[in-house]
């Protein structure tokens, strides 16, 4: 089976091969990390704000198995 990379992946791909060291690697998880953590909480401040998500659904979910198949 061949996977074929996406957009994403190989504009990564490209940036990885100037520079290939361990911290250098690190820094870009680090980059991205704070990336998306900030778009996550955009994202919940927005849920928030319009009653979507509040304390008894995070106590609902905290509660739930989320691995679990349903």
């Amino acid at each position: 089976m061949t996977t074929a990379l996406n957009p994403t992946q190989l504009h990564l791909l490209k940036l990885f091969s100037f520079n290939n060291s361990e911290e250098y690697a690190r820094e870009i998880q680090e980059v991205l990390t704070r990336h998306f953590q900030s778009q996550l909480d955009e994202e919940s401040e927005r849920l928030w704000d319009s009653g979507i998500l509040d304390q008894k659904k995070l106590d609902e979910i905290r509660k739930e198995d989320l691995h679990a198949k349903h």
